[in-house]
This record gives C-alpha cells, structure tokens and sequence, in this order.
C-alpha cells in the first residue's frame, strides 16, 4: 500500500510541476509519466485521464488555498488591517508550501477540463474574498472598489511576486514578505 500512494503521489509531483510550467494543452501524459519515473499505464492505475489527474490537483490545491486564506479570516474580533495582514500571511504559507500550486491554480482556474464541483470550489474562494472586502468597505478601512477589482490589485501583485520567485528572479526574504503585504494593503487602504 506504501508503494501504491508513493506512486501516486510522484505521479502528482511531477504532473503538478509540468502543469504549472507547460499548461494543460502542453502536458502529455507520456511526459508526466516520464518526470515521475513511472509507466504511462501507471497513471491510468489512479487516473482515468488526464482530466481526472488534472482535477484531482486542482481540488487539492483550491481546498488547501481556502483554508489558507478564507479559512483563517474572522477570529476573535480581530480588525480588517489584521485580518488582511492573515489572508496575507495565509497565502505566503501556501506559497512556500510548493510554489507551483498557485501557479497552476491561477492558470488553470478557467479551463474547460475542470469539473462543475471544481469551478464551485474556485467560486467559493472567490466569493470569500470577496465577503471579506465587502467587510472592510463596511468598516470604512477598505477603499469602496468593486470586490474583484480590490482582489485583482492585491492577489495580481501577489501572483506576480510569486511567479517571479518560481522563476528564480526574485530571493524572497521575511523583510521583502513583510514590504510587500504593506504595499498590498496600502494599495486598498481607505485613507482617512
């Protein structure tokens, strides 16, 4: 039984690693069987198909991104700047966790090949973000901008860092992390 989830679990290394680099249409499963040292009928062991492979990424990596953000806002009556500065650090945890998870959710958010369920995952976190920016638009401390517009500010530049540092053009340290949620959260501040 080890050996069987040790399989399964290189053959989702290596897809998620060819995924985020190659995109779906890019990433054959020949060539995820190749990276993950495995036959190409070993994949199909676990996965129906590429799709299911595909899916079966996505709904981990959604799941993981929600409890990592959504998942940790509202606790103890904490104020918007805090709890911004936790959907921030949240995301950052998620990152660091494997790099190429955020690359491949955001590339493959809209793709034709997701489930129903999964869309309605990605949804779901959106709309948490979304609630959480109506909070702050309400307590005054978050500029009234349309929800995604705000989310687009903060996680675009997010997302950008973060591509820069999977690609190795940026050395990311607790300093520049900490610079960084403070430019996010200027970027949406509402100034008094």
């Amino acid at each position: 039984m080890e050996a069987t989830l040790h399989k399964q679990d290189l053959i989702l290394s290596a897809a998620l690693q060819l995924f985020a680099d190659r995109g779906f249409d890019g990433t054959t499963v020949p060539v995820i069987a190749e990276a993950a040292k495995v036959g190409a009928g070993t994949i199909y062991r676990y996965f129906e198909n590429k799709e299911a492979l595909v899916n079966v990424l996505f709904e981990q990596g959604t799941l993981s991104l929600t409890e990592a953000t959504v998942g940790q806002l509202y606790q103890n009556g904490e104020d918007v700047r805090t709890q911004f500065r936790r959907l921030f650090y949240g995301m950052v945890h998620f990152a660091k966790q494997d790099i190429n998870h955020l690359h491949f959710i955001v590339t493959h958010a809209q793709g034709w090949y997701l489930t129903a369920a999964n869309k309605q995952l990605f949804e779901q976190l959106q709309h948490g973000l979304y609630a959480f920016c109506d909070y702050g638009i309400e307590q005054q401390m978050i500029r009234p901008l349309p929800s995604p517009v705000l989310i687009a500010i903060v996680f675009g530049a997010f997302k950008e860092l973060y591509n820069a540092v999977r690609l190795g053009g940026v050395i990311l340290s607790a300093e520049l992390i900490e610079q960084v949620e403070e430019c996010c959260w200027n970027a949406i501040e509402q100034k008094k």
